[in-house]
C-alpha cells in the first residue's frame, strides 16, 4: 500500500496567492474553483513538477521523464493508466481526499478521433497536443466547504520537492488582481466565420436533422486575437470577471490554457455512506443571457425554465450520457436525480441536469472517461454523426476546446470539466470558441446570438 502525508496550512478563500507562490515551478497547474467570486465550486487543486508528461498528437504519444523521451502508438488512456498504477493502491483512510497524487492535465476534443472514426477535414487552429497529462506527486487541496487547506505528499515524492513546496506555500502572499502586471491584446478578437456563413451552416444542420440524419449537433465558432504580455495576468482578469467552478490555468513553454468552464463532465468519487465509487455528469443544455435589471434577470430565468426547446435539447443529451455511463456502471444503477436545474453565472443562466451511476468494480475512472469521450453535451446526438457534421462545417479543429481538463487521482477519484469558455494562448495569439446545440426548431439568428453571448464577456474582459 502506498502512503501519503498531509501538511495543513492556513485556509484562505482565494487561492490566487497560493498558486502565485509556485507558478514559476515546472508544469505549475491550478484546477480553480473560482472562489471567492463564484460560490459554486468547492475544491481547488494546485500542483507542479510532474515527473512524467505524456503528449499525444494524432496516433503518436511522446512520454517525457527523467530517462529522456519515448514514443508509443498505444491507446493514450492505457498509457495514462500505466503511469498511474505505480502510485497505487493508496492506504485506507485517504479515499475521501480529492487528490493523493496522480494525473492532471487535458484531453482535447480531437483526441476523440482515436475512438470515433470521422474524416479529417479541418485545419489546425492552434498547435496544441490532443492530450497532455502529467503525473504529479504532491498537491495542495483547498476544501472551501470544510475550510481546510492541506498539502498532500505522495511517498514517491522527493524530500527536496516536498521541502521546496512547503516553504514556498508558507511564504505565499495574497495577490491583488487590480495590480495584475502587463497584458494587452494588440487587436480585438475577430471571428473565423462570417455571420452569413455561420447562419448558412446552421440551416445545413437543420436540414440534416429534418432528414433524420441526427437529432442535435453542437456547432461552434472560433475567435482569435494577438496579444503581448503574461497569460497569468490575463487569467487574473478573467477570474475576477467570469469566475466559474471548473476553471483551470496551466502554462508550459510558450503555451497556456485559461479555462473558465461552468460545466462538469465526469466526476468519480467515493462516499463514506456507500460502497464503491459513484460516477456523476452534469450536462449543460439551455442558455439565456442575464438581464440588465433584477426584474429582467428574473424574467429571463423563468423564460429559460419554461423553454420547451431547451428542455428537449437537454433531455436528448441526458439520454446520450445515460447510455455512455452505463458502459462502465453496474446494471440498473444509472439514474437522473435532477433535470433542468437553473444555475446562474455572471453572463448567463443555464439549465443543468445531473446523471449518476455506480461504477462497476471492473472499471476505472479512466475507463469511464475514455468510453464517454468526448462529452455528449458538446457533440450532439447521435455522437458519431454529430461529430461528422461538426467536422464538415467547422473550418478549424477544436483542440482543447470541448475536451476535458481535470484530475485522475491514485485513490480512484476523478473530476473533469467540459472545456468550454476556454482560451488557448500560443505564439502570441489567443483563441476561443463559442457555440450551442442546434435542434429542429432552432432559430439561426438566435443561435448566432447565443454563441456570442456565451463568450463575449471573456473577449471583452481581455480587450479592456
Amino acid at each position: 500500500m502506498k502512503s501519503v502525508t498531509c501538511h495543513e496550512i492556513p485556509y484562505v478563500c482565494d487561492c490566487t496567492g497560493l498558486f502565485d507562490a509556485i507558478r514559476d515551478m515546472p508544469e505549475a497547474i491550478w484546477l480553480d474553483s473560482g472562489r471567492p467570486t463564484s460560490s459554486q465550486g468547492n475544491i481547488d487543486i494546485i500542483s507542479s513538477s510532474a515527473d512524467i508528461i505524456i503528449e499525444t498528437k494524432g496516433n503518436t504519444s511522446t512520454i517525457f521523464d527523467s530517462q529522456g523521451t519515448a514514443q508509443s502508438t498505444r491507446d493514450p488512456f492505457d498509457l495514462a493508466q500505466e503511469i498511474l498504477e505505480p502510485l497505487q493502491p493508496i492506504q485506507e483512510g485517504y479515499e475521501n481526499l480529492a487528490f493523493t497524487g496522480g494525473l492532471l492535465g487535458f484531453f482535447g476534443y480531437d483526441l476523440g478521433r482515436r475512438f470515433i472514426e470521422i474524416p479529417d477535414l479541418t485545419a489546425v487552429a492552434v498547435d496544441f497536443p490532443d492530450m497532455r497529462i502529467g503525473r504529479f506527486l504532491w498537491a495542495l487541496i483547498v476544501d472551501h466547504d470544510e475550510q481546510i487547506a492541506q498539502v498532500i505528499i505522495h511517498e514517491n515524492c522527493s524530500a527536496q520537492l516536498r521541502n521546496e513546496v512547503l516553504d514556498r506555500l508558507k511564504k505565499s502572499k495574497q495577490v491583488d488582481c487590480e495590480l495584475a502586471g502587463e497584458f494587452a491584446l494588440t487587436a480585438e478578437f475577430s471571428a473565423t466565420l462570417g455571420a452569413d456563413e455561420y447562419l448558412e451552416n446552421i440551416e445545413q444542420i437543420k436540414e440534416y436533422i429534418n432528414s433524420g440524419d441526427c437529432y442535435q449537433t453542437n456547432f461552434a465558432q472560433h475567435f482569435s486575437a494577438p496579444y503581448l504580455g503574461d497569460e497569468w495576468n490575463a487569467y487574473l482578469r478573467l477570474r475576477k470577471t467570469v469566475a466559474a467552478p471548473y476553471s483551470a490555468f496551466w502554462k508550459w513553454t510558450d503555451r497556456a490554457i485559461l479555462s473558465m468552464s461552468p460545466e462538469r463532465f465526469l466526476k468519480v468519487s467515493k462516499h463514506e455512506s456507500a460502497e464503491g465509487f459513484t460516477v456523476e455528469t452534469k450536462p449543460i443544455k439551455g442558455t439565456i443571457p442575464r438581464g440588465k435589471s433584477t426584474e429582467e434577470d428574473t424574467q429571463n430565468a423563468e423564460i429559460l425554465r419554461n423553454s420547451q426547446k431547451d428542455r428537449a435539447e437537454n433531455v436528448m443529451i441526458v439520454d446520450l450520457l445515460r447510455n455512455d455511463l452505463s458502459k462502465n456502471c453496474t446494471p440498473g444503477s444509472v439514474n437522473v436525480p435532477t433535470l433542468f436545474a437553473l444555475e446562474t453565472f455572471p453572463n448567463v443562466h443555464h439549465l443543468v441536469s445531473t446523471v449518476i451511476g455506480k461504477l462497476s468494480p471492473t472499471s476505472s475512472a479512466l475507463d469511464v472517461l475514455r468510453d464517454a469521450f468526448p462529452g455528449g453535451s458538446i457533440t450532439g446526438a447521435p455522437k458519431k454523426r454529430a461529430m461528422e457534421i461538426i467536422e464538415q462545417l467547422e473550418p478549424l479543429k477544436r483542440s482543447v476546446y470541448c475536451g476535458s481538463i481535470g484530475y485522475i487521482s491514485s485513490n480512484g477519484r476523478m473530476d473533469t470539466n467540459i472545456a468550454i469558455r476556454t482560451v488557448l494562448a500560443s505564439n502570441q495569439k489567443m483563441h476561443c470558441w463559442g457555440g450551442g446545440g442546434i435542434v429542429a426548431d432552432s432559430e439561426p439568428s438566435e443561435e448566432l446570438a447565443e454563441s456570442i453571448n456565451k463568450i463575449s464577456i471573456i473577449m471583452k474582459t481581455l480587450e479592456a
